[in-house]
């Protein structure tokens, strides 16, 4: 459930950062998509707009979201018991689309990114709106949130931010071990913190 969590918020946040390089590419900036992958520590080469979108979407590079997101549906087979009907349905077809997408001959479309995103807050809504807490549904809102720091530090994004998303992963980490809590302060030092007290709570000797 952690890594369901972390895959599918990894999709959403890509997803936002390509919606943007778009937008850059085709008015202000040609190097928006290449800023943007460097950041992912990733050289990715295209000729305009429709082609970032297609060489960052399925190309032949880590941050590939169709491999992304069939790790998501594999984690969501796993935990199928722990997650909501809807919640998963959407997880299916958004791997299906993302498949799909993949092995088309044709170019990526970008109405495709707003029905990805679409699905993903649906996923998300559907397992917030489920009345009796799980430990999955914590473990599913830790990987969402450590996600979302690993983007922010990537990104410079305002310290502020990310510190009130760190306390909220220690408030979750509390609910499962009350003995666990992040302690770096250095940003060069959090995500591996962050690592440190999931091994704790995740990994038996």
């Amino acid at each position: 459930m952690y890594w369901l969590g972390r895959y599918i918020a990894r999709v959403e946040a890509t997803l936002y950062e390509i919606n943007k390089a778009y937008d850059l590419i085709i008015d202000v900036d040609k190097d928006a998509g290449v800023k943007l992958y460097k950041k992912f520590e990733i050289d990715l080469e295209y000729t305009n707009a429709i082609d970032f979108l297609d060489k960052s979407i399925r190309g032949d590079h880590s941050a590939n979201l169709s491999t992304i997101l069939q790790n998501a549906r594999e984690n969501a087979i796993i935990s199928r018991e722990y997650i909501d009907e809807l919640a998963f349905g959407e997880i299916i077809a958004l791997n299906e689309m993302a498949q799909r997408t993949s092995k088309s001959d044709l170019r990526v479309d970008y109405q495709d990114i707003d029905y990805a995103l679409s699905l993903i807050s649906e996923i998300w809504g559907a397992q917030t709106k489920r009345g009796h807490r799980k430990a999955g549904d914590y473990f599913l809102r830790l990987g969402k949130l450590v996600e979302e720091v690993d983007f922010r530090l990537r990104f410079n994004r305002k310290q502020a931010m990310t510190e009130l998303i760190l306390e909220e992963i220690n408030a979750t980490f509390k609910l499962l071990n009350p003995e666990i809590n992040i302690k770096a302060s250095d940003n060069d030092d959090i995500m591996g913190d962050i690592y440190r007290q999931m091994d704790k709570l995740i990994v038996v000797d």
